[in-house]
C-alpha cells in the first residue's frame, strides 16, 4: 500500500516571516495569502503557464557536502516553476536581487539561480515543452539532470 501520495507543503523557519512573504510577493509575485504562506493549486488555470504542462514536485535529499546550494549556507533549496525564466531574471536584476550569472539548458528545460535576502538559494525552472515521450525526460531534480549527462 503507498502510503506518501505527494508533497503536502515546504515549510521554514524564517528571521522575519512577514518580510520574507513580502520579498517573495514584490520580485516573485507570489500571492502570499493572509496566513502567511502561499497555496498552489494544480490544475486551476493560470493565464502566465499556457499551454499547460504535467505539474510534478520532486523529493531528493542531497549529500551532506554538496555544494550545489552555495553559496547559501542552508540546508535546502526550493525549486520554483516559471513561465518565462530570461524575462523574470532580468527583472529580478533590475529590481537589485542577488541573480546568479550562470544559467542551465537542458532536455529537461531552463535554469536559474537567486538568492532571498535570508540567504536562501532558490532555482527557478522554466520546464521544457511538454514532451511525448517518457515524462522522466522532463525533471527538475539536478541530480537526474546530472546523470543523464553521465549516460549520453
Amino acid at each position: 500500500m503507498k502510503h506518501i501520495t505527494g508533497i503536502g507543503g515546504i515549510f521554514f523557519k524564517a528571521n522575519d516571516p512577514e518580510k520574507l512573504g513580502e520579498w517573495y510577493r514584490k520580485h516573485l509575485g507570489l500571492e502570499v495569502e493572509e496566513y502567511g504562506g502561499v497555496t498552489f493549486r494544480e490544475g486551476e488555470a493560470v493565464a502566465d503557464s499556457s499551454p499547460r504542462r504535467q505539474a510534478y514536485t520532486v523529493w531528493s535529499p542531497f549529500a551532506a557536502d554538496t555544494d550545489y546550494f552555495a553559496p547559501s549556507e542552508k540546508p535546502f533549496m526550493i525549486n520554483f516553476r516559471v513561465a518565462d525564466l530570461d524575462a523574470l531574471l532580468a527583472q529580478l536584476r533590475r529590481e537589485g536581487v542577488q541573480v546568479d550569472e550562470r544559467t542551465e539548458k537542458s532536455e529537461f528545460g531552463y535554469f536559474g539561480w537567486a538568492m532571498d535576502p535570508e540567504g536562501n538559494r532558490i532555482e527557478l525552472w522554466e520546464p521544457p515543452p511538454r514532451s511525448r515521450g517518457n515524462p522522466n525526460d522532463q525533471t527538475s531534480n539536478p541530480k537526474q539532470r546530472s546523470k543523464s549527462k553521465r549516460t549520453k
